[in-house]
């Protein structure tokens, strides 16, 4: 990997404390550890806790003994993104001032069946409020009231406000990719009884942990739009990206925290070492 540019390197693993560790995740937080050290920088932890439904205490620490089992150190000490609810509340505020959100009030299901019979069929249905309709009367009735709701971003409202100017992300290996704030649709930035969703906390926690380099798998590349997105009207800086292959199970599927055959606790516990986990996965980077 050749070295970066920006100075000083920090990069960071961010996990989700609702299972264990396989070995996608091991490739993941590797790539990022290693990046930092062969440049001088720092590797960040942090806990990706805001469904606090499906979070267990346990995982907290099972995380933290995978790591260090894997020879990763990381520096400063790991922040719990459920214990810095008011800083998203916050941009909520700067995004709803700027008129970027608005509630919505229709179900999953409600949701499902409009996808089912969208007129290019479900596989093409987003959720993209037309720009020209203003929240009336009812819907403040309704936020106010105990019927729950989602904050949605509003795409076509924030192509409106960027007008001719064109948004970009870059890639540590030069890549620019131009940004589509439609790509994903009206993505939901929080609920009412949940006080924001990944997507926010994400571009917050990055700019507030200073991250230069951010390096994901390759199915994050899309919500990388939303990304540059909300950076852009949140005024903050924008990272490097760097994008790695998914590693996948003997059934050629994405590995998930489910697969307990593949989970580092698993793999520690039966004896393999952290020299084969590395071996593991550079044999599954080549599949």
């Amino acid at each position: 990997m050749t070295k970066a540019v920006l100075t000083p390197i920090i990069t960071r693993f961010a996990p989700s404390p609702t299972g264990e560790l396989h070995l996608g995740h091991a490739y993941s937080a590797l790539l990022a550890h290693d990046f930092a050290r062969a440049n001088d920088g720092k590797f960040i932890l942090r806990f990706e806790d805001i469904d606090q439904t499906r979070v267990r205490p346990q995982f907290y620490r099972d995380i933290e003994i995978d790591l260090e089992w894997l020879g990763i150190k990381w520096d400063d000490k790991p922040i719990r993104q459920s214990l810095h609810f008011n800083d998203y509340a916050r941009d909520l505020e700067r995004l709803k001032a700027l008129g970027l959100l608005y509630p919505c009030f229709k179900t999953r299901t409600e949701i499902a069946y409009d996808a089912m019979n969208a007129p290019h069929g479900p596989d093409n249905f987003l959720v993209l409020r037309d720009s020209d309709k203003e929240i009336d009367a009812e819907t403040i009735a309704k936020i106010g009231g105990n019927i729950p709701f989602a904050w949605r971003f509003w795409a076509r409202r924030a192509k409106e406000l960027l007008g001719d100017e064109e948004l970009f992300f870059t890639e540590t290996n030069g890549n620019n990719t131009k940004i589509d704030p439609l790509l994903l649709g009206d993505v939901i930035l929080a609920r009412k009884d949940t006080p924001a969703s990944y997507h926010l906390c994400v571009v917050h926690d990055d700019a507030r942990q200073n991250t230069t380099h951010i390096i994901r798998g390759e199915d994050l590349r899309q919500s990388t739009h939303i990304h540059r997105v909300l950076q852009h009207f949140l005024s903050l800086p924008v990272p490097l990206y760097q994008f790695h292959k998914l590693l996948l199970g003997a059934d050629d599927k994405r590995l998930a925290k489910r697969d307990k055959a593949q989970s580092l606790k698993y793999l520690r516990n039966s004896g393999v070492t952290p020299e084969q986990v590395r071996t593991m996965i550079e044999q599954a980077r080549k599949m």
